[in-house]
């Protein structure tokens, strides 16, 4: 089965800069656009369902795509992003000016998000077993999942995600496998079939 794992669209806060945590921030026409431009790569192949983090940028983002794929759409929490305590809403200068960091920051510890998120990927693994399926989610939770997979070759604290990136997943015989990752539908050349 293939999964394909997608950070939501831009917003105007991924746009300067500033943390994204647990915050529920619209995304903007471009976040809209590259949305759309997700759901065009993968409508030719056979997506059984889109499940989702809750918050607003990504459930955009899923919709967009659901709804051009005719899909239904789940939200699941373990999908949510990672909670960056006081650094959430500060741009890399605010943080510098107030000498805070993410470790020193309150932010949700890193094993904890890796086992929510890789959790809930197996979880929907199983329960689509067999199927195609889209996940929509947010960078550090979905580059939790890259590190683990890559045995820290790429993933957190190495891969900055694109806005509305593609990272396709293979689940085989028990396995979870990466085909590609962070790449936007303008970069991929050939639909997904």
């Amino acid at each position: 089965m293939k999964i394909c794992v997608v950070r939501h669209g831009e917003t105007d806060w991924n746009k300067i800069g500033r943390i994204q945590g647990r915050e529920d921030i619209p995304l903007n026409s471009s976040g809209e656009k590259q949305s759309q431009q997700v759901a065009s790569y993968l409508r030719d192949a056979a997506w059984s369902a889109v499940i989702t983090s809750p918050l607003l940028r990504a459930k955009q983002t899923a919709h967009i795509i659901a709804e051009t794929l005719k899909i239904d759409v789940y939200e699941d929490v373990d999908f949510i992003e990672r909670d960056y305590g006081k650094i959430s809403g500060l741009t890399a200068a605010e943080r510098e000016k107030r000498n805070l960091d993410f470790n020193n920051a309150g932010s949700e510890d890193w094993n904890v998000v890796q086992k929510r998120v890789y959790g809930a990927l197996l979880k929907y693994a199983e329960k689509f077993a067999g199927e195609n399926i889209i996940i929509v989610s947010h960078g550090a939770a979905i580059n939790s999942v890259l590190t683990t997979l890559s045995n820290r070759e790429f993933g957190s604290g190495i891969t900055k995600l694109k806005n509305a990136c593609i990272s396709m997943l293979e689940y085989k015989d028990g396995e979870m496998s990466i085909v590609f990752y962070n790449k936007q539908a303008a970069e991929l050349l050939e639909p997904i079939k």
